[in-house]
């Protein structure tokens, strides 16, 4: 897969979980790390994990595609999935307001997401 295909699926699945306030920031040119950045909100623990869960299990299920890394499952409050080219935060209202990752990155361009009808 394509990092573009990538972050995608992932806001596909995040909002297959009710994630919140999607963002995606394309860093391309701005940062050697990654190539997007995704950045998801969710409710509690519970949500954050199961928002996060759902993203890798997809991933591994129907593309048989695994992460460098994964951060901070365990709490809940702020999970990182590092898949390399793109990177996804999926974080509690108040950790990601806290970290301000949009501040960090805002010379990067924001991808539009289109929004799904209820």
């Amino acid at each position: 897969m394509h990092a573009r295909d990538i972050t995608f699926a992932a806001v596909d699945f995040a909002r297959e979980k009710k994630g919140d306030k999607l963002l995606l920031l394309d860093l391309r040119g701005h940062s050697s790390l990654t190539d997007y950045l995704l950045l998801i909100s969710g409710r509690s623990d519970r949500q954050v994990q199961a928002i996060a869960a759902h993203i890798h299990d997809e991933f591994k299920h129907q593309h048989q595609l695994y992460p460098l890394s994964i951060e901070g499952m365990d709490q809940g409050r702020w999970v990182l999935l590092d898949y390399g080219d793109v990177t996804i935060h999926v974080f509690q209202q108040p950790i990601r307001e806290f970290y301000d990752l949009e501040g960090l990155w805002s010379e990067a361009p924001e991808v539009e997401l289109v929004q799904e009808t209820p």
